[in-house]
């Protein structure tokens, strides 16, 4: 295991996971405790950004906060996708379900419905659970040749 992953600890961990473990890992299955707390940590990160841009605008030039406040988010864009895409993997559900999104109203609530359901409970075809305690799944091996283990 990396040093970095087993040093972090609390909710900041699973932010650094995303952005520097996983920055643009489309593939594999991301837990709902990973994706909350990325999009928590995004979400205070903005609206301190907003607070600070509010408390300076008499001091800093608007368009300098502004600018950062974009260089952060295009930064930030590919992690959110991917962290996105490995969510919807953990419920079985290609990544192509965050264009649900674009359709008005229900879109929305749909995909908010997926972000909260809960994995699929053992291995799927985008890769082991993310909750298990081994990478080895038991009950997808059964049926299988000795030698292909």
């Amino acid at each position: 295991m990396d040093r970095h992953k087993t040093e972090r600890q609390g909710f900041f961990k699973w932010y650094l996971t995303v952005l520097v473990d996983n920055y643009a890992k489309f593939s594999g299955r991301a837990r709902r405790e990973e994706y909350w707390m990325f999009v928590l940590f995004q979400t205070l990160l903005f609206a301190l950004f907003i607070i600070i841009a509010a408390l300076t605008e008499d001091y800093i030039d608007t368009s300098l906060i502004s600018v950062l406040i974009l260089v952060y988010g295009l930064g930030t864009l590919i992690p959110w996708l991917a962290v996105n895409a490995r969510r919807l993997h953990d419920t079985g559900k290609s990544g192509g379900y965050f264009f649900i999104n674009f359709i008005p109203v229900i879109g929305r609530i749909w995909y908010l419905v997926l972000m909260c359901t809960d994995g699929n409970h053992g291995s799927n075809s985008y890769g082991p659970d993310p909750k298990s305690k081994t990478q080895f799944d038991e009950i997808d091996n059964i049926g299988k040749p000795l030698e292909d283990l």
